[in-house]
């Protein structure tokens, strides 16, 4: 970390002189249970891991910011526009001026910064590098121009907006609170304006399990569309009930409406609600069996849900591809070479990205072997769960 933070300070100082600079750090993120369910104002099990992006920032008294982020051009752009911009969405632009516009829309004076940014969140990855540099920001923004005053939850609300509005995809509000938040943590998203955290108090690394997550080097740039259809098929099926979303629907009555909704909805959109509906139970049990440090159920559960994903969520395999299923490939690897061991699952926002696997330890090194075989030297990686979320480094 040392050695990150002072090249981070030399790039800032080669870039923008030698002015005082801090630092901040905001953490990838890994779902742990309840996969899809946030933008239905589910229940989530998530924790912040040990990758981050971390930046060097400075006020500049002007109205410009400028971020400078390892392997890519110099973004500028100017505070005069705090609303959703044509042309920018899907850009790295979209999300700083979202954060920026939410921080003023609460009532702070938002002015303009230099910033270097350095991550090894690995992009694409499911590791929600797109929320950590939401909240990456949002830290930078609270830090210069809000007294510190925001909290994590509001620092979350803020990328999802961003995210939402300026980005343009439709995503729930699970990674980002999960990197503000750090640790593992139970959210209950009934209210989003007001989610419910719940620490969980649960220490992995005594589990005898390491969790790995499986990098299968896709990109989801071009995938907004897959992920955008999930959301929308439940909102057909919500609205069959006057409803918005899938939380506000009696289960029973969805159960007994499939004849109509498979007509109204399609079967697909059925099908996605029924994961929905066994995964927040499914967060409830996740919760409850960390509790009573019942590892060998938590495995169960996580299991359980993988295969929800896979075939009722269908979030694993991209429609229409036969040669580019690399998480199916993936799980298919998890099961022969972990048995009835462990546990496994697509992890986030699926159709690619990663796959979450918790390895018996015994089983580590011929696991990482059989996974690198297929997708590579140091695609598999394994994760620890970080203690803390978005935080301000203290410079000796």
């Amino acid at each position: 970390m040392n050695e990150r933070i002072d090249k981070l300070l030399k790039q800032f100082h080669a870039l923008f002189g030698d002015r005082e600079a801090r630092v901040w750090s905001a953490p990838g993120r890994t779902e742990i249970g309840g996969n899809h369910t946030d933008h239905q104002h589910g229940k989530v099990v998530a924790a912040s891991v040990d990758m981050d992006m971390l930046a060097a920032a400075a006020a500049n008294g002007e109205n410009i910011v400028r971020v400078k982020s390892d392997g890519y051009d110099m973004i500028t752009l100017t505070l005069d526009t705090l609303t959703p911009v044509a042309g920018e969405e899907g850009t790295t632009r979209a999300l700083i001026r979202g954060v920026c516009a939410e921080a003023a829309a609460r009532g702070y004076a938002v002015g303009g910064f230099d910033a270097c940014v350095t991550s090894n969140v690995l992009q694409g990855s499911g590791l929600s590098s797109s929320a950590a540099f939401e909240i990456l920001i949002g830290a930078v923004v609270n830090g210069l121009f809000c007294d510190s005053r925001l909290t994590a939850t509001e620092l979350a609300i803020m990328g999802q907006a961003a995210e939402n509005k300026f980005f343009g995809k439709p995503c729930g509000l699970m990674d980002q609170m999960a990197s503000a938040w750090g640790g593992a943590i139970a959210i209950d998203f009934a209210d989003p304006a007001a989610p419910v955290v719940t620490p969980v108090d649960y220490d992995f690394s005594a589990s005898g399990h390491s969790l790995c997550m499986i990098n299968l080097h896709s990109d989801h740039a071009d995938l907004t569309a897959e992920y955008a259809a999930i959301p929308a098929e439940l909102g057909a099926v919500s609205a069959h009930f006057g409803k918005k979303y899938l939380r506000e629907v009696d289960e029973n009555e969805f159960y007994a409406a499939i004849p109509e909704l498979r007509r109204e909805a399609g079967d697909r959109a059925v099908l996605r609600a029924m994961h929905i509906y066994s995964d927040n139970r499914r967060v409830e049990q996740i919760v409850e069996a960390l509790g009573a440090n019942d590892f060998d159920r938590f495995l169960s559960l996580v299991r359980e849900s993988g295969r929800s994903s896979w075939v009722y969520l269908q979030n694993v395999t991209v429609r229409g591809s036969s040669r580019e299923q690399a998480a199916a490939v993936a799980l298919a690897l998890c099961e022969k070479v972990l048995g009835s061991r462990g546990a496994f699952r697509i992890h986030g926002g699926g159709f690619g990205g990663t796959v979450q696997a918790f390895v018996p330890d015994d089983m580590l090194e011929t696991f990482r072997a059989q996974i690198e075989h297929v997708f590579g030297p140091g695609s598999c990686h394994v994760m620890h769960i970080r203690p803390v979320g978005f935080t301000e480094i203290e410079l000796k």
